[in-house]
């Protein structure tokens, strides 16, 4: 019944069509947390990296804390990898608009490299990975602010990874 007059109701007022920014318009979006999730990939790698290699004479306790580092770190890592995607994605499509792409051109390659090598940054246990990945969404974070009409300066990070990130300042005139 309801389908019914749902269609009568289309057939007396067609519905319009209309779009928007993003469900919720708020304004609000900002390349911070892919940021921080590059971090995190980049320091989970590290720590990876720095297990020591495991020992056959290894008594239990000492087998088990090693793979449960192991895994925490593992999963941290994919975790944030997959944060980079789903923060550069809401980007992409809620935030950056036809005119960001006209000035700048590289953007839709910016972000299909950025999610390229994030999803490379979850199967692997690379650093130079990892650091191409948190390079390609700083890249991101200039051009953000650029479409913000803001500057932007680039901070060696105050985190164990010490890479530089880029920050906004303040607005152009």
């Amino acid at each position: 019944m309801n389908k019914v007059f749902g269609k009568l109701i289309d057939f007396i007022s067609p519905p319009t069509l209309v779009y928007a920014h993003c469900d919720i318009p708020c304004g609000i979006y900002d390349p911070h947390n892919a940021q921080m999730a590059a971090h995190t990939v980049i320091r989970m790698t590290t720590l990876i990296n720095e297990l020591p290699e495991p020992k056959p004479d290894w008594k239990k306790k000492e087998a088990d804390s090693w793979a449960h580092k192991l895994s925490r770190y593992t999963s941290v890592k994919e975790e944030h990898a997959e944060l980079v995607n789903r923060e550069i994605r809401i980007l992409w499509a809620d935030y950056f608009k036809p005119e960001h792409l006209n000035k700048h051109p590289k953007l839709h390659e910016i972000v299909w490299n950025i999610l390229k090598t994030a999803s490379k940054a979850r199967q692997e246990v690379d650093i130079q990975v990892a650091d191409k990945l948190l390079d390609e969404v700083n890249t991101l974070a200039e051009i953000f602010w650029q479409t913000k009409n803001m500057g932007h300066t680039k901070f060696r990070a105050p985190y164990p990874t010490e890479r530089e990130t880029v920050y906004p300042t303040s607005k152009k005139n």
